[in-house]
């Protein structure tokens, strides 16, 4: 994967706080704290979308009039 050199400008207390938890690499820290929130607001969005579809009645509505028909034709002789 490729990478990109950024510049940022951050408070002196959160430098100090950085260079405590980063062991010596900024770079690999801040990479997986932002990878981490990143995965966290996929899954956010997710269950939000999971969420309205189980709130809405026509998907419901479609899962069950597929569900009728999912197995048609699996087990046919041709």
């Amino acid at each position: 994967m490729s990478k990109q050199k950024i510049a940022i400008t951050l408070d002196d207390n959160l430098v100090i706080f950085l260079d405590q938890q980063a062991g010596g690499n900024r770079s690999e820290y801040l990479n997986n704290l932002i990878k981490e929130e990143r995965k966290k607001f996929i899954q956010a969005q997710l269950k939000e979308s999971l969420t309205e579809e189980l709130e809405s009645a026509s998907y419901q509505q479609e899962i069950k009039d597929w569900d009728g028909v999912v197995g048609d034709g699996i087990n046919g002789e041709r």
